[in-house]
C-alpha cells in the first residue's frame, strides 16, 4: 500500500496553527499569563508587534484599536499593519515609521488612515520600541493611535511651506484628489510600504519583485521627480499628543511589571545606549496631575543611574525647542554649554548630595544653540514616607527680563511661582502610594 500525497488543505491548516502559536508564545513568553488581562483594562488604541515574526505581525489589538477601525480581532492579529493605509497616505510619513523601526527609536506622526469601511480618520501615531534586557534588542513595538480631535486650520504640507485651509474644517479632505496627483505608476504601491515595518534581519531585502521598480527607495525618487503636490498633514493638537504619552507610558509600565515575573525584563530604552537608561515610567495618575501645573518643570528620578528625566512639562519644550523623545531619559545638564558657570554647576550638585534647594541665575542653551539665562530652582520631592522620591527643576527665562519688572499684575513674583509649582509637585508626589522608595 503506497503512501497517500499530502493534503494541500492540512498542510495549509498545520502553517495557519504554528503561525498562531508564534503569536501566542510572543507574549506569554515574555511577560506572565496575566498580560492580556492586564491589558484589557485599558481603553486605549493600541497594537503590539513582533519584528521578528514573518512580515512584522500584530500579536495583541486592544479593544479600543478594534472599535476605532472596525475590524475584528481575527482579521487584525497576525497582520502587518499595512492594512490601515489607503491611496491618499502620505508614503513619506511611511518612510519615517519606517526609519523608526530600522534605528530601533520611538517616533510620533500624524498619518491618515482608513477603517475597514473605507473611511477615512487622521491619527497621531506614538511608536516605541520594547527592549529585552536578557536578550539587548527589539522584542516588540508598541503602537498607539489617538484620532486628532481637533484638525488645526493650519495644515503643514510635506513640499512647500505652511499652508491655510481656508475652506474645509476638516483637513482630512485636504488631502483629497482635488489637491495631489495620485501616483499611478503602481496602482497598489502604497500597500507595499509597511506600516510597522518589516522584520530588522529582512529589512534590505529585495522589494523589486513586489513594487515593479528597482527597491523602496528608487520609487521614492521617482515619486520626487515626478513632483507629488501638495499633501497636507493634520497636526495633533498638545491634548491629542498628551494622550498618546499617557497610553504609552501606562501600558509600557504593564509590560516591564509583567514581565519581571518570566525574568525577562523590557524596557523602552536599550540598556547599553550611552546616551540613555532604562527607565521605569511613573505612573499615569502622576504622570496627569503634573500635566495641570503651568510652569516649565523637569522632574529626575535620584535612584537611576545618572537621574534620568522621568516627566517634562509642554511649556519646558516650548522654552528649549526639544521634543518630549529628546528629554526623557536624559541628565539635566545637556542644557549646559560652554559658558556655563562652573560655580553654578557645583551649586547645583551639592544642594542634590544635601537633599536641599537651590536657586541660581544660570546660563542654558535651547536646542537651536541660542542661550538663554535661566532663572533655575531646583528642590528635593519626598514621597508620603519623607524619602527623597524626585527632584524637581522650575526654570524661568529671564534673558531680557530686568529684576524689579518680575511680578505680575497681581504682584506675585516670578520665583513664587516656581514655588508654587515645586508646592504642586510635592502634592501630587505624596498623594499617591507607592511612589519612590519605601527604604
Amino acid at each position: 500500500m503506497g503512501l497517500e500525497p499530502p493534503v494541500k488543505g492540512s498542510r495549509m491548516s498545520t502553517e495557519s496553527s504554528s503561525s498562531q502559536l508564534l503569536m501566542e508564545e510572543s507574549l506569554s513568553k515574555p511577560y506572565s499569563n496575566g498580560i492580556r488581562e492586564a491589558l484589557e483594562q485599558y481603553e486605549y488604541n493600541f497594537v503590539i508587534t513582533d519584528p521578528c515574526l514573518l512580515d512584522h505581525p500584530i500579536v495583541y489589538a486592544s479593544e479600543g484599536f478594534l472599535k476605532m477601525t472596525g475590524y475584528s480581532r481575527g482579521e487584525v492579529l497576525g497582520r502587518n499593519s499595512r492594512f490601515l493605509q489607503g491611496p491618499e497616505t502620505d508614503r513619506r510619513t511611511v518612510l519615517e515609521i519606517r526609519e523608526a523601526i530600522r534605528h530601533e527609536k520611538s517616533c510620533q506622526v500624524s498619518i491618515l488612515n482608513y477603517r475597514k469601511d473605507g473611511t477615512t480618520f487622521w491619527n497621531f501615531f506614538h511608536l516605541a520600541p520594547v527592549f529585552s534586557k536578557e536578550e539587548d534588542s527589539v522584542i516588540h513595538f508598541l503602537g498607539v493611535q489617538t484620532p486628532i480631535t481637533e484638525c488645526s486650520r493650519a495644515c503643514r504640507s510635506t513640499v512647500t511651506n505652511m499652508l491655510a485651509c481656508s475652506t474645509h474644517k476638516n483637513c482630512a479632505t485636504c488631502v483629497g484628489k482635488d489637491y495631489f496627483r495620485q501616483h499611478t505608476s503602481s496602482t497598489n504601491s502604497s500597500n507595499h510600504l509597511m506600516y510597522f515595518g518589516s522584520c530588522r534581519r529582512e529589512f534590505f531585502r529585495d522589494l523589486s519583485v513586489d513594487l515593479g521598480h528597482s527597491g523602496m527607495y528608487n520609487s521614492f525618487a521617482e515619486d520626487s521627480n515626478k513632483g507629488i503636490e501638495e499633501k497636507h498633514i493634520c497636526e495633533a493638537t498638545e491634548s491629542d499628543k498628551q494622550k498618546a504619552v499617557t497610553a504609552v507610558t501606562r501600558v509600557l509600565s504593564e509590560l516591564a511589571h509583567f514581565s519581571k515575573y518570566t525574568g525577562k525584563t523590557v524596557s523602552e530604552r536599550k540598556c547599553d545606549s550611552p546616551d540613555l537608561v532604562r527607565l521605569t515610567p511613573i505612573s499615569s495618575s502622576l504622570s496627569i496631575a503634573l500635566s495641570r501645573i503651568q510652569q516649565s518643570f523637569v522632574l529626575a528620578d535620584p535612584h537611576l543611574p545618572d537621574m534620568p528625566i522621568v516627566h517634562v512639562s509642554n511649556l519646558f519644550l516650548q522654552l528649549t525647542g526639544y521634543s518630549r523623545d529628546e528629554v526623557l531619559g536624559k541628565n539635566c545638564r545637556f542644557l549646559q554649554g560652554p559658558d556655563t558657570n562652573q560655580a553654578d554647576k557645583a551649586k547645583i550638585r551639592q544642594s542634590i548630595e544635601l537633599e536641599q534647594p537651590c536657586t541660581v541665575h544660570i546660563l542654558n542653551y535651547r536646542k537651536d544653540g541660542n542661550p538663554f539665562w535661566n532663572h533655575l530652582h531646583t528642590a528635593p520631592v519626598r514621597n508620603a514616607s519623607g524619602k527623597v522620591a524626585f527632584y524637581v527643576g522650575v526654570q524661568l527665562d529671564v534673558t531680557d527680563i530686568k529684576e524689579d519688572e518680575q511680578t505680575d499684575n497681581k504682584g506675585m513674583s516670578s520665583h513664587m511661582k516656581q514655588l508654587g509649582a515645586v508646592g504642586a509637585v510635592r502634592v501630587a508626589v505624596r498623594s499617591l502610594p507607592g511612589v519612590g522608595p519605601s527604604k
